[in-house]
């Protein structure tokens, strides 16, 4: 039988058989990467900047032991930091799909199990748990699995893949640093400090030159001629291809609603140089000449049945050609006209775009030359207060939120994303948070690579960012669109192989 897996429960397998195919098991071991001195240019700005100082303590992840750290001061009371730990000794094994996912039921893991046994290879049936988080509980899953290899041998373990595939059997290649369970690392991870009381710039995010089209942080940074740049929260990749840089939340920019809450979703409030998180909701509404009033469901997003949906001039695509009713406004609200769905937002305009019932409410209560009053709020759930928007006033939607007041409180249900992929699995993250001072803390942690480094879970996020001193933080989007980018270059290692497109950006400005 093939040796169980590591830092899983074996559930008993059935009785031993002869194989067909002998596994090569092993395990390799990889050094430690050595941090590199900071680039010249970065290095230039040394004397300007107070020295933020980052635990000396025991790294928060993988096994006990003090993180190799470098430091780069970027500008006046802004500290770009690299922090590299631990070592790889995790391999490859290969996983059975069961309805799609590499986890299951015990009775779906006992039958997959068995099917495999059939095809002639030894199999282990593996139980692990996916931990309790602030408002999810823990819930226990099972993998089916066979062989290990070390990372060198990936190919043995795709062979393995294609032999089960004949057998009509579906499986992956798993490098089991995913897992989310124990692991020795490597973690690569860069952290960016800013201190307001020594820096004299603000904090804006970004939506790029529209609100439909994805842009890289990189462009949205040099266009704002920002110090620094990270991606912003998640956006839409399940709709119209020519709209997927519409984010999925809220998006408020120099105090312009770009984009409407989901209710109770984490956020991160800008304004100025200070920065907060809690919860959030929104509330559109239009009130016509005739006293009317309907609520606005969405903004610059594509429509549901039934819906009135609003476009600023920011959206930068024509709205939907549907069989609903537009009414065009201009600022202050005078419908300049009625018309058939989809046409071009123009500037100084928005355009309310109704559906169904809804292209009814515009056909009844938006005549030319009346008045549509169209009012915005945002609300912090957590104080029940208002948020003013004005100009200086930037809001980004978070993924999960990780701490509240100090003490890890992941909030992976209310952020819509409770289940084992996002929960427990390892995957790069871009991470926020304010310590006590009010210091804003960006970290990137790098992932998929196995043998450089490993990522992180949700809660292994919460514990970098309690590391780090943060008494809130947030998950902001994470996987491929993971990037930081310090005086125009990126200086993280984006897990796609180069720097992703992507919805907004929060960027430090001088």
């Amino acid at each position: 039988m093939p040796r169980p897996m590591p830092r899983l429960t074996p559930y008993p397998p059935g009785p031993p058989r002869r194989t067909r195919h002998r596994l090569h098991v092993g395990l390799l071991a990889l050094s430690l990467l050595v941090a590199g001195a900071p680039s010249a240019a970065l290095a230039e700005t040394a004397a300007l900047s107070t020295r933020t100082e980052l635990p000396t303590s025991n790294f928060p992840l993988g096994q006990p032991g003090v993180a190799a750290q470098t430091h780069t001061a970027v500008a006046p009371g802004i500290d770009l930091f690299t922090l590299l730990h631990g070592s790889a000794t995790d391999g490859y094994t290969v996983s059975v799909l069961m309805n799609g996912k590499d986890y299951g039921t015990r009775a779906q893991a006992e039958a997959a199990a068995e099917s495999v046994r059939a095809a002639g290879f030894e199999v282990s049936v593996q139980e692990f748990t996916r931990p309790e988080v602030a408002d999810y509980p823990a819930s226990t899953g099972y993998m089916v699995r066979t062989g290990l290899w070390t990372l060198k041998e990936r190919k043995e373990a795709d062979k393995v893949v294609k032999q089960l595939k004949e057998a009509g059997i579906t499986a992956k290649a798993d490098f089991l640093g995913d897992d989310g369970v124990q692991s020795t690392g490597p973690w690569d991870v860069r952290v960016l400090t800013i201190d307001p009381r020594a820096f004299r710039g603000a904090y804006h995010s970004s939506v790029g030159v529209s609100v439909a089209k994805q842009e890289r942080p990189s462009a949205m940074a040099k266009q704002a001629k920002a110090i620094a740049a990270v991606n912003g929260g998640f956006f839409n990749i399940h709709t119209d291809k020519h709209l997927r840089g519409e984010p999925v939340g809220i998006s408020v920019v120099d105090g312009r609603l770009l984009s409407e809450a989901v209710p109770g979703r984490s956020a991160l409030i800008l304004k100025g140089r200070s920065a907060r998180i809690t919860e959030v909701s929104t509330t559109v509404t239009a009130t016509s000449a005739d006293d009317e009033r309907t609520g606005i469901s969405g903004v610059n997003r594509a429509p549901k049945p039934d819906e009135l949906v609003l476009y600023t001039e920011e959206f930068g695509a024509k709205t939907p050609a549907d069989d609903g009713a537009e009414a065009v406004l201009d600022a202050n609200g005078q419908v300049l006209e009625l018309r058939r769905a989809g046409g071009d937002v123009e500037p100084g305009t928005r355009v309310l775009h109704g559906t169904g019932i809804m292209s009814d409410w515009i056909w009844s209560h938006a005549w030319e030359q009346w008045t549509l009053d169209v009012t915005y709020k945002v609300t912090d759930l957590r104080s029940g207060k208002s948020i003013p928007l004005t100009p200086e006033t930037s809001i980004i939607g978070g993924g999960v939120g990780l701490v509240r007041d100090g003490i890890e409180h992941v909030t992976a249900k209310a952020d819509g994303h409770a289940n084992v992929n996002m929960i427990l699995r390892r995957h790069p993250r871009t991470l926020a948070g304010v310590t006590k001072s009010g210091r804003l803390i960006l970290a990137v942690v790098d992932g998929r690579k196995p043998g450089v480094t490993v990522g992180a879970s949700m809660v292994e996020a919460a514990q970098l960012m309690l590391w780090l001193g943060a008494r809130q933080a947030i998950n902001l989007d994470g996987g491929g669109s993971s990037a930081m980018v310090v005086k125009g270059k990126v200086v993280n290692h984006p897990s796609d192989g180069t720097e992703r497109a992507v919805g907004d950006a929060l960027l430090i400005v001088p």
